[in-house]
């Protein structure tokens, strides 16, 4: 079964904030209950190339940590289609006690199978790529994140005429695929911005080799490291989600929209811009989260 354009696009909102500029977010989070956001466009020509060429005893394996969206996406895309999935998970030590983890238990849920790996052997993951294509010859291997050439294809689904008048698109950045194809597919006039919530000096690099285009620029967005929350990260989620009725996810947009709102503040974009945000999903992630604050003794996200 191949994935479906979704029939309803994403809707655009504004959000008001009393400023000399525009916000709008676009809701990628709201076109599918469980793939969702970027997730479901970087997957969408990767699955349905995939499927057009292994029609017989297709597979899907794929790289991801504990609290993983594209594992936890990747593992609903195989129950949709009835695929049987691999995820490679970052962590031996979750081998006993992936039970207690959200996102692994859905994952399995929808019928993934896991192998977990040290962290050493998962930073290689050229070679175990090149080693599980081996040991399963007919089977998609999907890199971590999702992203690929097949990937920024997809992400230009995301934009269409009513995204063409923003004068800045803004997303989260963590493997550059959605930055690269929104680059990519986006009007000449428009300027893209992405928000590193990692740090990783190659990021640049990983981008040009996606697009050719230059019409983009890194902000960084990590506040202390990938997948570190603190309690202005949960304070600001909270605030939003009471003020606008809008959940954000802690670890991409939800710092994305921080930063945003800190550059509006800062008069970083020109009076009357209109700024457009994209909402990449990821809301399964909260549940872990919460999971990790409550042990810190933090407030948890609403």
């Amino acid at each position: 079964m191949l994935l479906q354009i979704p029939t309803i696009p994403a809707p655009i909102q504004e959000i008001k904030i009393n400023k000399k500029v525009r916000l709008f977010i676009k809701r990628e989070d709201l076109i599918h209950p469980q793939i969702s956001g970027n997730k479901f466009w970087k997957l969408f020509y990767n699955i349905n190339n995939y499927l057009e060429v292994q029609s017989e005893n297709p597979s899907i394996i794929t790289f991801g940590g504990a609290f993983s969206n594209h594992i936890s996406a990747v593992s609903a895309v195989g129950k949709l289609a009835g695929i049987p999935t691999l995820g490679l998970i970052r962590g031996e030590e979750l081998q006993d006690k992936w039970h207690q983890n959200p996102t692994l238990v859905f994952a399995s849920e929808n019928g993934m199978n896991f192998r977990f790996v040290t962290r050493g052997e998962y930073r290689n993951k050229d070679l175990l790529t090149e080693k599980l294509q081996l040991e399963f010859p007919r089977a998609l291997v999907i890199p971590e994140g999702g992203t690929n050439k097949n990937a920024v294809q997809g992400i230009g689904m995301m934009l269409n005429n009513d995204t063409k008048d923003f004068d800045y698109l803004c997303t989260a950045v963590g493997t550059g695929g959605t930055m690269a194809g929104i680059s990519e597919f986006c009007e000449d006039d428009q300027k893209i911005i992405g928000f590193k919530v990692v740090e990783d000096a190659s990021l640049e690099n990983k981008i040009s080799e996606l697009t050719l285009k230059k019409n983009w620029h890194l902000i960084e967005a990590h506040f202390g490291g990938y997948g570190k929350i603190n309690d202005e990260n949960i304070r600001f989620i909270n605030n939003f989600k009471n003020k606008y009725q809008i959940p954000l996810e802690p670890i991409y947009t939800g710092k994305m929209m921080q930063k945003v709102f800190e550059m509006i503040d800062q008069e970083y974009f020109p009076e009357g811009s209109r700024i457009l945000c994209f909402h990449t999903g990821g809301l399964q992630g909260i549940q872990g989260a919460n999971l990790l604050l409550h042990k810190q003794n933090k407030n948890l996200i609403l």
